[in-house]
Formats: structure tokens, sequence, C-alpha cells
């Protein structure tokens, strides 16, 4: 009953957490923050239920897809992921700041300098190496780092309240425009979604590779999937104006990753992230130690939890689909009833989640920081990317910097790791060079003919 309670919870929390990426444009998880990208534009476009009914179908597909690789090969795979060490895992990373960094931004630049700014962010509190604090200046509330809920709210949904605000007049519009009248905007047919079967193929291979190296996470999968997916696209442009496919790549890989987390810790003890890290919790209080044994040791056991994974799945996707026409009524309130409470929901999680005052500051301060990060044009979603994946990052370069004893020329020894850098060489180059360098062409024929 307790491993069924936090399967559930664990899988419900990353399906529901496009919800209100779709709706609001802020995302109840870090690894939804992708799903906003295309799934807001839809929602405008009077296409919400559409939207949270694909994220729904695509997040439940690509969860089994991880599962089905859990049941079956969870043993060979984890002996792959053993070989992910710390210098493939910091190459990985850098390959994902690039791609994110290129793809997400108005200009390369402006997503570097968020991605800096997030790294930046990372590093206040007791370094991994030493554990003496930096950057925080005399408040020892901030020795473990600052806190994780109240920045990613304040930067993501308080900033995106403050700017909504600014642009009302008084009036009582609701958060959204009223929904399509066509009946096809409102659902999602077979053919939509078989439609996206590559796609939906493509995020959950991502999601699985991804879960089934520990720390690295669903946020990384979740861009990871949603960059590939517009690169392989005959129409990338139409990314992040509403295209159902991105809402189906980012759903898929994140909720992949929920069934593969759990491949390093059922098979060698090592959980792949924090909600994996709970689920230790509930195997110490049964007196159970995960690990190579625990399949001959607790079988059955083991087997039971497998069953309650694809229940909850089940579970999910028919909860999800009833849960949300309610939902897509619930945002047609005004939007200062949902703004406000939206906000004093923020507050108190906020509160709650670092234990006092300190929360409600950082929220608010970062929400001012995030606002003028969008007004200026610089990615928000990158500097949360980077904040959240900072302590990784800084904890795989040190063990890198161990490990190679300090000269770069010993990376050659890692052919993966070399693999991945030479991939965010090829993603800077991409995104940074070709990319506006086409634009640029494309402007000076367009002027050349004007004048011819």
């Amino acid at each position: 009953a307790a491993f069924g309670l936090l399967v559930g919870i664990m899988k419900g929390g990353t399906i529901g957490g496009a919800v209100p990426a779709i709706l609001i444009n802020v995302p109840g998880t870090p690894d939804c923050a992708a799903t906003t990208l295309d799934g807001y534009p839809m929602a405008k476009a009077g296409k919400a239920l559409k939207a949270m009914k694909l994220a729904t179908a695509s997040a439940v597909t690509g969860d089994t897809f991880s599962d089905l690789v859990l049941i079956t090969v969870s043993v060979p795979l984890a002996s792959v992921a053993l070989m992910m060490g710390p210098v493939e895992v910091l190459a990985l990373l850098i390959f994902s700041f690039a791609v994110i960094s290129g793809l997400l931004g108005q200009s390369l630049t402006k997503g570097l300098i968020a991605l800096a700014l997030g790294l930046l962010f990372a590093t206040v509190g007791a370094d991994p190496q030493h554990s003496t604090p930096r950057l925080i200046f005399g408040h020892f509330e901030f020795f473990e780092g600052l806190p994780v809920a109240p920045l990613a709210i304040g930067t993501l949904a308080v900033a995106e309240m403050f700017r909504r605000v600014s642009q009302t007049r008084g009036d009582s519009r609701p958060m959204l425009p009223k929904h399509s009248d066509d009946p096809a905007d409102r659902r999602l047919s077979w053919r939509e979604y078989w439609s996206c079967r590559f796609v939906l193929l493509r995020g959950a291979l991502i999601g699985t590779g991804i879960g089934a190296a520990p720390g690295v996470g669903s946020t990384a999968a979740a861009f990871l999937s949603y960059a590939a997916t517009k690169e392989a696209s005959d129409n990338p442009d139409s990314f992040g104006k509403g295209n159902p496919k991105g809402i189906a790549a980012t759903e898929a890989a994140n909720s992949a990753v929920c069934g593969a987390d759990l491949i390093p810790l059922l098979t060698l003890g090592i959980p792949g992230s924090a909600s994996a890290a709970m689920l230790i919790g509930a195997f110490t209080i049964q007196g159970i130690q995960p690990g190579p044994l625990l399949f001959d040791n607790q079988a059955q056991l083991i087997y039971g939890l497998f069953g309650a994974m694809l229940m909850a799945n089940a579970v999910n996707f028919a909860v999800g689909n009833l849960l949300l026409r309610v939902w897509a009524r619930v945002i047609m309130a005004p939007a200062s009833v949902i703004l406000s409470v939206a906000l004093v929901l923020c507050l108190v999680g906020s509160y709650l989640a670092s234990g006092g005052m300190v929360g409600i500051w950082v929220l608010l301060a970062f929400a001012l920081l995030g606002y003028f990060m969008t007004s200026y044009g610089y990615p928000v979603v990158v500097f949360v990317i980077a904040f959240f994946l900072g302590p990784r990052f800084e904890l795989s370069l040190v063990q890198t910097l161990i490990v190679t004893r300090g000269h770069p020329v010993r990376i050659l020894e890692h052919p993966v790791a070399v693999g991945f850098l030479l991939l965010s060489i090829l993603a800077i180059y991409m995104t940074g060079v070709r990319k506006p360098l086409r634009k640029w062409r494309d402007r000076r024929k367009a002027t050349l003919i004007v004048k011819g």
C-alpha cells in the first residue's frame, strides 16, 4: 500500500504539472516548463482541451513505455547506466545546456547569459567539495542553497502574474479566451494521436535513457526531446506557436523518466531522482535494502511494485481525462480571481517549503528578476533549468577534475564524453552561427529583390 501511494503521487504529479502549464503558462513542475512553449499558445487559440488531452495521452504513453523497459530489461540497462561516470554526466549536461540555450532564447547570447545567471545562483550555499559557505552574506538559512520551490515559483509563476496584472485595464476578462466552438478543437482524435507516434517514441526513448542515468533528471529529458523534435520537423518555425508535437515530445519524455528512474534504484541501490529517493524511505521502513539482491530476496514485492506502476498509468489516464473539463471551466473565471487565488497559493507554498519568511522574500525577489528577464527577452526557462541542474553540474565538474587530475587531455580516455562535447559544439554552431547566418542571408536576398 505504501509503494502504491508513493507511485501514484509520483506519476500523478508529473502528469498534473502540464495542466497549469497549458492553461496559465505556469508549469506545475519544473519538467513541464517545456510544455508551456506550445501548450499555452494552443490554449490561447481556444484549443485548451485538445492540448490537455494530448498532454495526458502522451504522458501515459511515455510512462508506460519506460515501465515496460523497467520490467523487462532493467538489469542490462542498469549496467549501461553504471558506465555513465562523472565525466560522461558532465559532458551530457554541457550538451543539454548548449541545446537549451540556443533553442529557447531569442538569441544564443541571451540564452547563454540566462544559463550563466542560473548557474551563478545555484552556487549559493555550501560547495560540494569542502562544504564552505559561499555567497550567503551572513544569512545561514542559505547554507544549503537558495530554496528551490520559492525560486521556481517566483521566476515562472509570480513573474507571469506580474506581467498579466500589468496588462489588465480594470476589466474582468477571463484568463483565457472562450474555447473554440469547433468540436474538433475540443477533442483528440485517434488520427491526431497516431500522427505523433514517432515523436512519442523518440521522447520515450530519450526519457528512458536519461532516467536510467542517475541524477540528470526529467527537466533535461523534456528539453532534449523538444529540441530533437524541433530539429527533425519540416516546419521548425511552428514550434513555440502552438504545435501539438511540441507537447507530445515534452510530455512523453518527462513522464518516461518516472519508470526509468527506478532502474538504478532497484538494481544498484542508487536513486535517480528525488522521487526515487523517497521510495528508498519506503524500502527502509519495510526493512529492505535496494540493490542487486533485491530481485532474488523480494521478487514478490518488486513485481507488485511493477503492477502498481502499470495500474497508476491507467488510473492517471482516467482521472486526468475526467478532470480536464473541470479545469477548463475553472480557467474561464475572471483573471482577477484566478491571479489572486494563485498568488495566495504561491505565497503559502513558498512559506511551507522553506519553513519561514525567507521563502516569501526569495519568491518576491526572483519574481521581479523573472519579470525583467522576460521583458528584455532573456529566456527565464533556461535560467530555471540551469539553477535546477547547477548542483549536479558542479558536483560532476568537481568529480571530473579529480578523475582527470586537472588535465583536460585525459577526457580523451572517455569516448562517450568526447562524443557529447562534439555534439555540444555542433549544437552551438547550428543555433548560434548557422541559424542567424541563414536569417541574415534571407533578409539580404529579400532586400535585393525589393530593390531590383
